[in-house]
């Protein structure tokens, strides 16, 4: 049983279609990315998934199961703004929400002092939300979300605004809980994030699903269109070579876009007629070009 299901799910406010028909699962122990630019449909799908709106059609399974009071407990949310009580004590109100989770004052207590010490900030107790900065903000609400032990954790961009080294630490932190088994659903305009964490991937675009499945499987759908080469000496002539479109100079070498994957070849042959080198690489495309060419072109900034 799949701990998340969406089943032709769709959300209509009026005469617009938020939601068109979207279906996907997120296995046990899995980070299921849901991508699109502003306006697409994440948001309303997630706040569907977290029960604060209901589909007009479709349906949305928790272990098989339709939306209850009940799945309250097994659920987290993490939304992208700042959603505690800047003037309340961290523990009073870490601990409240727990409760309205279901946790006893005792387990809340416990966990909220496990989950500090393991961010290395226990100090931070009785602090209040003001008296902390954004990052450590962050980390404070992330505990929020996940301190009763959800199954299931809606990430709605979970990193923005953190600095490099917030960024890991979250990102092991989610990687850990994937790991326990927890199903994560997460947003995010970050594509090297999805590319690191996500197996899977749901791409949204005006409402509707432009892109699905395995994310390596998807890839393989795409040309390899790039190609690196590291070389100390100057290498000739390289935009002359067939199927060549363009040529950057890097600081260690060039960056190619090619027409077709066969240019590689002969690429290969031409460089190393004139040079030593050191990297040569078609490299498969990101998915941040695969997601601009699925949307056609618009910013998903």
């Amino acid at each position: 049983m799949k701990p998340l299901k969406l089943e032709r799910v769709s959300k209509q406010y009026g005469d617009k279609t938020a939601v068109n028909t979207i279906s996907l699962e997120v296995e046990e122990g899995e980070i299921y990315g849901l991508l699109g630019a502003n306006g697409a449909g994440k948001t309303t799908t997630m706040r569907m998934v977290l029960g604060l709106i209901y589909p007009d059609d479709g349906r949305i399974l928790y272990d098989g199961k339709p939306y209850s009071r009940d799945q309250l407990s097994l659920m987290g949310y993490l939304p992208e703004e700042r959603g505690m009580y800047p003037k309340v004590k961290i523990s009073d109100q870490v601990i409240y929400l727990a409760r309205l989770r279901g946790m006893s004052r005792q387990d809340a207590d416990r966990n909220l002092k496990s989950w500090l010490e393991r961010f290395d900030i226990s100090d931070y107790y009785n602090m209040k939300i003001e008296e902390l900065s954004k990052g450590n903000q962050q980390k404070i609400q992330f505990i929020a979300a996940v301190i009763h032990r959800p199954k299931i954790v809606i990430m709605d961009e979970a990193f923005s605004g953190l600095d490099p080294v917030n960024v890991e630490l979250l990102k092991r932190t989610v990687k850990a809980l994937r790991d326990e088994g927890t199903s994560i659903l997460f947003s995010t305009h970050r594509m090297e994030h999805v590319e690191e964490l996500c197996r899977n991937i749901t791409i949204l675009h005006r409402s509707n699903t432009v892109l699905q499945g395995n994310l390596k499987e998807i890839k393989k759908q795409y040309p390899r269109e790039r190609v690196m080469i590291g070389a100390e000496q100057e290498i000739s002539g390289l935009e002359q070579v067939p199927g060549v479109r363009s040529v950057t100079r890097r600081e260690n070498g060039y960056e190619l876009a090619i027409e077709r994957p066969e240019a590689a070849r002969e690429l290969l042959q031409h460089a190393m007629s004139q040079a030593e080198l050191q990297r040569f690489e078609v490299l498969e495309p990101t998915l941040n070009e695969i997601f601009i060419r699925a949307v056609g072109g618009e910013k998903h900034e």
